[in-house]
């Protein structure tokens, strides 16, 4: 089917009206129009704990082998919204809040070596049981005892440069979310498919 526009809107060679689902998802794109507000409003009242946050960070052995791409699309795909991306390269003060209960362990001390020996890309991302999902994303801590498909069971080999940090509960990630980004480095956005992907 050979299609062409008009004026009018999108037709094929019978002269017949073609309307196809990715023009309804532009029209979701337009602010303030009436489908743009429908969406909004179903996605909100649809999808009970859309609002979940949590705080995806990829380490510097992550940054270093240029792994943000893909763990990046790994999220998108899954169907989650990212609210919040920055790249930092992390203050020992920062670590010392973020891994507070670590303080006390020898190992501290090469964590911190570790965490600030380069960049970090701290992500917030949003959408339905964000936290535990994500947690089995990113895969057991120890890379030896992740699963394949996992971020870590695909892309590490030692607990010390397991390549991504997922907070472990929605307190945790309330937390780390407020250590790592301020309130107006977060965006509130309309996500066009959120009630395809999140009907419950």
């Amino acid at each position: 089917m050979i299609l062409f526009q008009s004026g009018r809107g999108l037709f094929n060679t019978t002269g017949r009206h073609f309307f196809s689902r990715n023009q309804h998802i532009a029209k979701c794109l337009v602010p303030g129009s009436p489908s743009a507000r429908l969406a909004g409003h179903r996605s909100a009242s649809s999808c009970s704990g859309v609002q979940e946050r949590t705080l995806i960070a990829v380490k510097p052995d992550g940054v270093q082998r240029r792994l943000v791409g893909q763990i990046i699309q790994r999220f998108e795909q899954r169907g989650f919204k990212l609210v919040g991306l920055k790249m930092v390269q992390v203050s020992e003060d920062l670590l010392s809040q973020h891994y507070g209960q670590l303080r006390t362990k020898p190992f501290y001390p090469s964590l911190l070596h570790y965490m600030t020996s380069g960049p970090v890309v701290a992500m917030v991302w949003e959408g339905h049981n964000v936290v535990q999902t994500s947690r089995s994303m990113v895969g057991h801590t120890n890379p030896a005892e992740a699963r394949a498909g996992t971020v870590r069971g695909d892309f590490s080999i030692h607990v010390s440069r397991n390549v991504v940090h997922a907070s472990d509960s929605q307190e945790g990630a309330q937390r780390e979310i407020q250590l790592w980004f301020q309130g107006k480095e977060l965006l509130n956005w309309d996500c066009c498919d959120q009630s395809i992907t999140c009907e419950v």
